[in-house]
């Protein structure tokens, strides 16, 4: 018990420890040597706590904890934090939308959240556990604890009662010149040289120093007097009941009602500010703190007479008011009264933040202690313990519209009382931002009924100049599309979301959408996927799309797909009976190569019942007479090229030729015109060697040599199971090595890169006497006319593999001899002359061949290895042509690169 009481006291005693450590660095400062022992001593315990507690009495926790403060304060250190206190219980929640829950959990919660605040008082606990969140008591926070009665400077008012030990200052001029210092003796006069006593105490200050100049006119003529007061006197006055510090008083008898109560230290929470009493030799009187702090109410007298006293009775009603009011917290109502209209405690709280729409949810206490909650109005009355909450009555926006989208910055606006329309918002054109989509825009609009939200299109040129407009309803958000957004129609994302495939988890929720929907209806979006755009690149979501992800799925619904030869072919969405002659404008217009005469429209129309057959026109718009086409949604516009003899793409060639170079080509030119155009050929061409490529050869190579690969992985997966061929491991043969070799020969020819090279005839003596080797040029052809060489290259199974001059006459066994002859596990039999013009022909390196026709120069005589070994696996036997197809693409691909270096 006597440790609870020890704290209780604590507080007080925490201002003794803040003098302390105010004057701790003083002492430091100002101890001379004869006081250093003192100043370095540590504290001592007092025998008495402010309250008249002893000290000894005490648990020794508790003295120690008091010794420790006194040494952090003569050491100049802060304290360690405030004595330890029972802790307030948590604030509960009680039932109700309108309670809010405690930020910090509780009462202590509170103390905790703000260590530096004043604690919460019983009155604030309670109010707080109820509210589920803290409010301070009104008007305290006047009153802090540093606080003192105000020193008086300047003039004294007329009206002020001179009494007993004030110092008057008689300044005479003129004829007689002194400076006399009088004090009010205690019968009341003032004693002066040449003038007889004059009575002070009791007259006002005004009226005295009229007296004073009559008489000094009057008996000393030729002289003025001057009055003031030098030193006003101090008065002692009683400050009892709940203040800081209760006790007799001195102030001086200029103050007033509330310096004495500063120099009290203020009234505590648990006091009076409505009903503090004032009591003297003139009577009794109650003054009302509240008409002081808030200036409302009638005038109070606050001021001071010498001997009256003043008395804080303890706190009377009070009532909390929280919630949506300018000033939160809690009021006392006035002296002696147990209620109050709500509309007085509004007043006092600052009334609501709203002028109106308000709500007011009152939570008593019913007989039994329990609570109960009503809603009140302002005339009725709130009692005392009452919470009051002040909340909107319907917290919703009216009369609002909302302009976003493509526009220079996001505005709101408010409905005049004549409403509002797209022409009226829209008045300023540089709301929109440059390059807007002219076409259409929408209004995401509010349904009251259903309180749904639809949208409704509207074209944005024709608003803008004046043709069109629509009235606003309440609510509305006009949203103004940007061209970037409609071309993100036509990208990537869209065109997959609109084959049902799912988009990546980054994506914007607009594309999940389009997915879903697409996949459950699939003919919904037929026409938008069937432009067959290019799926090329992934541009990002638009940020329309992010912020109106419902949008996607409705711009596609109202889209007309263009597509062919216009400058921005898309999808563009358009108001039912718009002209092609917009929708062209709108994609920057037919191209040059488009074929007016047959501009193709398909249609869906909807007829009696509910089929939608596609019908397709063809319309003749040479007259451009666009403006009679009318244009629903969901059409599919196709504007076709005109016939041109022109291909779509250039030939290249290269080498020998008078003026080489990129050439265009027309239908059906041919190599001998090409040739012709080129100036002919050099003295040092090779026409025998010319490399003709072409892309779709080149294709259809690379594909053969995937397949080659294919079946070779195959059939050594059957030599590996050992279905291919029985026997093999009884003649003794490695079939791993022989598999590990065939990996390998696979790899390579999947690495193998193919040339494209077509056999032609490139001489323009031999193209002029046989027309029918003319080859006719594709776009993307490549024709390399070489010089004529002086080499041929003998690789394979030789002895010294290499090049060779040229030597008129000789064979391929002629230059199989020169490069060492064969080796022991050669296939002459095999052996073949890569021709100079990309023909491949038997070598005749056997006996019975006698060496072959004669090699021309630029040949490649190729002798192979003998398969013999592996001729009973059958993914070795045609592997001969597949070489010869690599050997012919490489050597080709050597012409190319040489030739164009």
């Amino acid at each position: 018990m006597q440790f609870i009481l020890g704290l209780k006291f604590c507080g007080r005693f925490g201002l003794l420890l803040g003098l302390l450590a105010a004057a701790a660095p003083a002492r430091a400062q100002f101890s001379g040597p004869g006081s250093e022992g003192a100043a370095l001593a540590p504290p001592s315990l007092p025998s008495l706590l402010p309250g008249g507690l002893l000290v000894p009495s005490l648990p020794d926790a508790a003295q120690q904890d008091i010794l420790q403060r006194l040494r952090d304060a003569a050491a100049g250190r802060p304290a360690g934090g405030p004595l330890p206190a029972p802790s307030a219980p948590a604030f509960p929640n009680p039932p109700g939308p309108a309670l809010a829950p405690s930020p910090a959990g509780g009462a202590a919660g509170a103390q905790l959240a703000a260590p530096a605040a004043e604690p919460l008082s019983h009155t604030e606990i309670f109010f707080a556990e109820r509210l589920g969140m803290a409010l301070r008591q009104f008007g305290y926070d006047s009153f802090s604890s540093t606080s003192r009665a105000p020193s008086q400077s300047g003039a004294l008012p007329e009206n002020y009662l001179i009494g007993r030990e004030d110092e008057l200052v008689l300044a005479l001029r003129g004829r007689t010149r002194a400076t006399l210092n009088l004090r009010v003796q205690r019968d009341g006069t003032i004693l002066t040289p040449d003038l007889p006593p004059i009575p002070a105490a009791g007259r006002t200050l005004g009226a005295l120093r009229a007296d004073l100049e009559a008489r000094v006119a009057r008996d000393m003529p030729g002289t003025e007097a001057f009055l003031s007061v030098g030193q006003v006197r101090q008065i002692a006055v009683f400050v009892a009941g709940e203040v800081q510090r209760p006790g007799m008083q001195t102030v001086t008898a200029l103050s007033s009602v509330l310096d004495a109560l500063m120099q009290a230290g203020g009234p505590r929470r648990t006091g009076s500010l409505r009903a503090i009493r004032v009591e003297g030799p003139q009577g009794r009187r109650t003054i009302d703190l509240y008409a002081v702090i808030t200036g409302e109410g009638a005038e109070v007298d606050l001021a001071l007479r010498e001997g009256e006293r003043i008395i804080v009775p303890p706190l009377g009603s009070v009532v909390a008011v929280a919630g949506q009011v300018t000033r939160p917290g809690i009021y006392e109502l006035p002296a002696r009264a147990t209620s109050a209209p709500l509309a007085t405690l509004l007043r006092l709280a600052g009334d609501p933040l709203r002028p109106a729409g308000n709500r007011f949810l009152v939570q008593g206490t019913e007989a039994g202690g329990g609570r109960s909650f009503a809603e009140i109005g302002p005339r009725d009355a709130v009692r005392r313990g009452d919470s009051v909450l002040v909340q909107p009555g319907a917290d919703v926006v009216a009369n609002q519209l909302r302009l976003a989208g493509h526009v220079s910055a996001p505005v709101t606006r408010a409905i005049g009382r004549g409403g509002a329309t797209l022409r009226s918002l829209l008045r300023d054109a540089r709301l929109v931002r440059p390059d807007p989509y002219p076409r259409l825009s929408v209004i995401l609009r509010l349904d009251p009924a259903t309180r749904g939200r639809h949208f409704v299109p509207f074209d944005l040129a024709r608003t803008l100049d004046g043709t069109t407009d629509l009235p606003l309803a309440e609510g509305d958000e006009v949203i103004v599309l940007a061209n970037s957004d409609i071309a993100w129609l036509a990208s990537p994302p869209v065109q997959r979301a609109l084959r049902g495939e799912a988009p990546e988890e980054t994506a914007c929720a607009a594309l999940t959408q389009l997915a879903i929907a697409s996949r459950s209806a699939p003919a919904r979006f037929a026409h938008a996927r069937g432009a067959g755009f290019p799926d090329i690149g992934a541009p990002a979501c638009p940020q329309l799309f992010l912020d109106y992800p419902q949008l996607l799925g409705f711009l596609l619904d109202a889209a007309v797909l263009l597509s062919g030869e216009v400058r921005q072919p898309g999808l563009f969405p358009l108001l039912d009976d718009t002209g092609l002659d917009l929708l062209l404008a709108a994609a920057g217009g037919a191209t040059d190569g488009a074929d007016l005469s047959a501009v193709e429209l398909a249609r869906e129309p909807v007829d009696q019942a509910g089929a939608q057959p596609l019908t397709r026109l063809l319309l003749d718009l040479r007259s451009r007479n666009f403006r009679a086409v009318r244009l629903s949604p969901r059409d599919v516009l196709r504007v076709p090229r005109g016939f041109s003899d022109r291909e779509s793409g250039p030939v290249v060639l290269a080498g020998e030729a008078v003026r080489p170079g990129s050439y265009d080509i027309r239908r059906g030119e041919r190599l001998s015109e090409l040739l012709a155009r080129a100036g002919g050929l050099t003295p040092q061409a090779y026409p025998y060697g010319a490399v003709f490529t072409r892309d779709s050869v080149r294709r259809r190579q690379q594909e053969g040599f995937a397949r080659a690969a294919r079946d070779l992985e195959t059939s050594l997966v059957q030599v590996a199971a050992g279905q291919a061929v029985a026997g093999g491991r009884a003649q003794g043969v490695d079939v791993g090595s022989a598999i590990t070799a065939g990996r390998e020969l696979a790899a390579s020819l999947r690495q193998a890169q193919a040339a494209g090279r077509m056999v032609v005839e490139a001489d323009p003596v031999q193209l002029a006497a046989h027309p029918d080797r003319d080859v006719l040029l594709e776009p993307g052809d490549l024709i390399v006319i070489p010089k004529r060489p002086n080499e041929v290259t003998v690789v394979g199974a030789v002895l010294n593999p290499g090049s060779l001059q040229f030597r008129s006459g000789w064979r391929a066994s002629d230059y199989a001899r020169a490069a060492g002859g064969a080796q022991r596990f050669a296939d002459s039999a095999r052996a073949f002359v890569v021709l100079p013009n990309g023909q491949a022909a038997p070598a005749g390196l056997s006996g019975w061949q006698a060496g072959g026709p004669p090699i021309p120069p630029g040949s490649l005589v190729v002798v192979p290895q003998d398969p013999s070994p592996y001729e009973t696996w059958g993914f070795i036997r045609d592997l001969t042509q597949v070489l010869s197809q690599v050997t012919i693409s490489s050597a080709a691909l050597a012409v190319i690169a040489r030739e164009l270096r």
